[in-house]
């Protein structure tokens, strides 16, 4: 290990991990585990320079501040334009993150080649691939105008630089992990360089009213790589979600200034690059096999937008002396007390019993609005016999077995009965309009579900 380094300020230390901060250096961070990772922190910010030189700001009564119309650009993707709340707001700063390989190159590349043939001066800075890889990939999915301009480069003041020459509209810089700053001593993608990018980007981009889209990496814990305070300085955070060889991708907006946050998208992954989902509900729902135990459809809520997707679960006796319990798509700890609820308020056990489940399509759902769906598919997996093709589930289950009304059941029912659904299975809503060619059925206690889909075991499964 590494020696103490001498105490360059009386400004304390911080991880080039994770940002943790500490009055004094220290060899193993308490945060992330890292070793070795505490630098000294400058003795005076460059916030704290700014304040000092400036003169007194400009202070304005609120009533008194004129609105001023924004007007968006449109993206040339209309299912992006949508997630980030009506188009691309010049003068602001969003950030895509995703893992990699997952398609978030491929997004911006095409939304970049679309703006550019709109009449906008698009800059992409490609800082991970050369300029001659990033035209390969250009030319394979069909993109290359006049007014889109690359950069192969990972200077944080020469993208700046660029930015002053050339004026573009829109900036795309792939990505923030890779660039660096000359005043920073630290390596590219560490905290420091990552926040001190971010920073000068943001700050550069809206003095000259110039869109920016970041894109950033997902670290194997699942977050943004980078401290959580780049999150902070862009106004919208977008996740592009998805397996990596799964052919369906979900952009997410997780943060957005400028619209409704939550609000997704679906991509389709193909040699021709991203094409967007039209109605996404049908699609995931295209390969159903009704007939077959553990299949359940839930009507899920994702941002404004419902969604049916069909859950798939898969009971089988454990060969291990502590059963199996695997989720894709799902929250593992949700899935482990709705295992719990069902034990204690129905007839099944899973005690020796391997779980699996899964989300069709690859898609990751985290709303609590699916529990009732994946009882339904545990429940008929475990008896071993098919639910109604017809019958789509949603509902919250609480911990006591009541069934939780959710948000916007109206909406649910709606997109349920367009996809030709003709039975709906969820919590009891007061003054909900249900539409006239559904059958609605309310239930108040898991323990009714069994009975009402008529899988309530005859026999014992087999072991």
């Amino acid at each position: 290990m590494a020696a103490a380094p001498t105490r360059r300020s009386r400004s304390g230390y911080f991880c080039e991990n994770c940002g943790y901060e500490s009055s004094g250096w220290l060899g193993r961070c308490p945060s992330c585990d890292g070793w070795d990772c505490f630098a000294a922190k400058p003795t005076e910010s460059r916030a704290e320079r700014r304040v000092r030189q400036s003169d007194e700001p400009t202070v304005t009564p609120l009533l008194e501040i004129t609105e001023e119309a924004v007007e968006r650009l449109a993206s040339g993707l209309p299912l992006l334009d949508r997630v980030l709340g009506g188009g691309v707001v010049p003068g602001g700063a969003s950030l895509l993150a995703g893992e990699p390989g997952i398609g978030k190159s491929t997004l911006l590349l095409e939304a970049a080649d679309a703006m550019a043939r709109q009449g906008h001066r698009v800059l992409y800075v490609s800082a991970e691939e050369s300029p001659r890889q990033l035209r390969l990939r250009a030319e394979r999915l069909g993109c290359g105008h006049e007014n889109l301009l690359v950069a192969g480069e990972t200077s944080v003041e020469a993208v700046a630089a660029a930015l002053d020459g050339q004026d573009p509209a829109v900036v795309i810089v792939d990505s923030i992990q890779a660039v660096r700053s000359d005043g920073v001593e630290s390596l590219p993608g560490s905290v420091s360089q990552v926040r001190a990018c971010a920073e000068l980007l943001v700050d550069r981009t809206k003095r000259r009213e110039c869109a920016l889209f970041l894109v950033g990496h997902i670290t194997k814990e699942g977050s943004i790589a980078g401290p959580k305070s780049l999150e902070h300085l862009v106004d919208t955070v977008l996740t592009f979600e998805g397996e990596g060889n799964a052919e369906f991708r979900l952009l997410r907006a997780a943060k957005n200034r400028f619209g409704a946050t939550g609000e997704v998208a679906l991509f389709e992954m193909s040699d021709q690059g991203l094409q967007p989902v039209a109605d996404p509900s049908r699609v995931l729902l295209a390969q159903r096999h009704p007939e077959a135990p553990g299949s359940a459809v839930a009507a899920s809520l994702h941002g404004s937008r419902p969604l049916l997707i069909e859950v798939q679960a898969l009971v089988h006796p454990t060969a291990f002396p502590s059963p199996r319990r695997m989720s894709l798509g799902l929250d593992g700890n949700r899935v482990a007390l709705l295992l719990a609820v069902l034990e204690r308020h129905t007839e099944l056990r899973f005690a020796d019993r391997d779980v699996y489940l899964n989300v069709v399509g690859g898609l990751t759902v985290k709303e609590p609005a699916v529990d009732l769906a994946i009882a339904a598919a545990l429940i008929s997996a475990m008896t071993e016999r098919p639910l109604p093709a017809d019958i789509a589930l949603f509902g919250e289950i609480g911990l006591l077995g009541e069934i939780r009304p959710v948000a916007r059941s109206e909406a649910r029912l709606r997109e349920i009965e367009a996809l030709g659904f003709r039975r709906a299975i969820g919590p009891v809503i007061e003054r909900v309009r249900t539409p006239k060619k559904l059958s609605w059925l309310s239930l108040e206690h898991v323990s009714e579900l069994t009975s009402r889909l008529g899988a309530k075991p005859s026999r014992s499964p087999k072991s």
